[in-house]
């Protein structure tokens, strides 16, 4: 794999005699793992990834073998770098899934489709990165000489009102990703770029502005995606993801839904996208599938009530996977040891006692 970077890993944890924290990040499962991830180098996502394997490292503690090292391979879109997962030529891929400005990354999400010659892939963890660009130059340019900016799609999305104010001569111009901004101004293909500080530091670049987005609070959120296998533990801060197909008739939606709002179950993410399917060259035209983020896992009784309601009644459900959310939000799902319990007595013969205190007659 020319290009790859060698950073330092978490890998090998599994086999240490560290402390019985929960699993946080998959790298722990593998010797030496191959993460690709949504390049080139310089990227959020770069940066995501070595944020999530400290995050997992400062939160399994002390005692962790960290001696081994991840490599890397930069892929060309999110698409790419989840098919590698699937080929088994990586064991894990680094993706953006989700910008606080502009809502879900679709490239992502149709990527995570299982399809007739694509399986399932899972979600095994989350990173959730603060986002503020730099625009950056050959050379140091006055505002009104900068005409063409290169950048990426979503990047464009979250920076259009502060580059009209910087730059107000410019105009965008696309680029495959944000640190390819960086190298089509380095190769003379636009006059400056909307990229990372990395990625303007390894094209030679000057930074003309810097923290440019037009909300002080954005942020993406980033996953690790992997082939399926047991979900991390439970953590109690969890985030289940689902992808959903339904039948074409009236309330079909609203019947899902409730399967988790009448078990107390939070959604924080609800999205649709077109139910194409490429491989076969149809669009489906009027035709979508869902996906949905809840809060909770699916050890949490709530959530497996949900899921396994779904799964009787949808056309079709995909489990992208239970993880430790990075930064929570929601509602957590209710806890249902109490009835569990009295389950168990009632099981075994027992007194039949009140949840609200005292023995029945």
């Amino acid at each position: 794999m020319d290009g790859t970077a060698e950073k330092k890993s978490v890998a090998g944890a599994g086999a240490s005699a560290g402390p019985a924290t929960p699993a946080r990040c998959p790298v722990m499962f593998l010797d030496v793992p191959l993460i690709a991830y949504f390049g080139p180098p310089g990227t959020f996502t770069e940066m995501a990834l070595d944020q999530a394997l400290a995050q997992y490292e400062a939160r399994a503690g002390a005692g962790l073998d960290t001696t081994d090292e991840v490599r890397r391979v930069p892929m060309g879109s999110p698409a790419a770098a989840i098919a590698m997962v699937r080929a088994g030529d990586a064991d894990y891929a680094c993706v953006p899934i989700e910008s606080s400005l502009e809502g879900s990354v679709p490239v992502t999400m149709d990527a995570l489709v299982p399809t007739s010659t694509a399986g399932r892939v899972q979600v095994f963890a989350e990173t959730v990165l603060d986002i503020a660009f730099t625009i950056a130059a050959a050379t140091d340019l006055a505002p009104d000489a900068v005409h063409t900016i290169a950048a990426y799609p979503v990047a464009e999305a979250q920076v259009r009102t502060s580059i009209a104010q910087l730059f107000p001569n410019a105009r965008f111009v696309l680029a495959a990703s944000n640190a390819a901004a960086a190298e089509d101004v380095a190769a003379g293909r636009a006059d400056a770029a909307v990229t990372t500080g990395l990625a303007a530091d390894l094209s030679g670049l000057r930074a003309l502005a810097e923290g440019v987005s037009d909300a002080t609070d954005a942020v993406t959120r980033f996953v690790i995606v992997g082939p399926p296998a047991p979900p991390p533990s439970r953590t109690g801060t969890d985030r289940t993801g689902v992808i959903l197909e339904l039948s074409n008739e009236p309330g079909s939606l609203m019947a899902a839904m409730n399967e988790f709002a009448s078990r107390g179950v939070d959604l924080t993410r609800i999205e649709s996208r077109p139910r194409r399917e490429v491989e076969h060259g149809r669009s489906n035209a009027g035709e979508y599938r869902f996906f949905l983020d809840a809060v909770g896992h699916i050890d949490d009784d709530a959530v497996a009530e949900a899921l396994a309601a779904l799964h009787r009644t949808c056309a079709r459900l995909v489990f992208l996977g239970s993880w430790p959310a990075d930064r929570p939000n929601g509602s957590l799902p209710p806890d249902h040891g109490e009835s569990r319990a009295w389950l168990a007595a009632m099981r075994r013969g027992g007194a039949d006692h009140d949840q609200r205190g005292g023995e029945q007659s």
